[in-house]
């Protein structure tokens, strides 16, 4: 019986860690959260993205190869359940839209290189909002850095992850998807809505027998 490793995807203010903290609630699993504060990189990642996105990508691939060697040595291999506010192949959703053509290739060598033996999730949330909702989530929790995202980032952002998680979906037919729309959903404010993402997350769990 395979231990359910829950990942926990979508845009920049989308409530990944809301979602992630409440399963992690129901479900009494280990609760995994991407560093992202810590990045010393940020603050001028934003005011200049061509200038600083390589150190900015590198911190978080090597701080997320880190988290996930950890969980597979602490939890996964000890059959204790996982949920993540992130997947790791975020990365290179965010790499290829800031790196140049050069610094993308030796990006990906080095992503490819750590990820290989990897733990891969056995169940994906991905949710998706309006430009008009994310921004409004990430004026919400005030990070100071958050406030000099352009709607053109977040527009350019929001339309690579669908691709991106429609090649995942492709690529791993075996890993379940589950997709809901933060536009219609306030899984945050709204218990109903919440209940409605478990009782799809408690479904997947019973049919995969986790």
């Amino acid at each position: 019986m395979s231990i359910p490793f829950i990942t926990v995807e979508g845009p920049i203010g989308v409530g990944k860690t809301s979602l992630a903290k409440a399963i992690a609630a129901k479900y009494k699993f280990e609760l995994l959260k991407e560093i992202v504060d810590e990045n010393p990189f940020l603050n001028k990642f934003y005011d200049d993205i061509a200038e600083w996105s390589f150190q900015t990508e590198m911190f978080f691939l090597c701080n997320r190869y880190k988290q996930l060697s950890d969980i597979e040595k602490k939890y996964l291999s000890k059959e204790r359940p996982v949920v993540a506010d992130y997947h790791i192949f975020k990365n290179l959703i965010f790499a290829k839209r800031t790196l140049s053509e050069v610094e993308y290739e030796k990006y990906e060598s080095i992503y490819q290189i750590l990820t290989k033996d990897m733990p891969i999730p056995n169940m994906v949330i991905y949710i998706d909002a309006s430009i008009d909702v994310l921004v409004g989530r990430i004026d919400m929790r005030g990070r100071d850095f958050e406030k000099k995202i352009s709607s053109d980032y977040l527009e350019q952002l929001s339309a690579d992850y669908r691709i991106f998680i429609d090649n995942f979906e492709i690529k791993h037919p075996e890993v379940p998807v589950l997709r809901f729309n933060g536009d219609e959903i306030d899984f945050v404010r709204n218990g109903q809505d919440l209940q409605i993402i478990l009782d799809k997350v408690d479904a997947t769990l019973h049919k995969r027998s986790y």
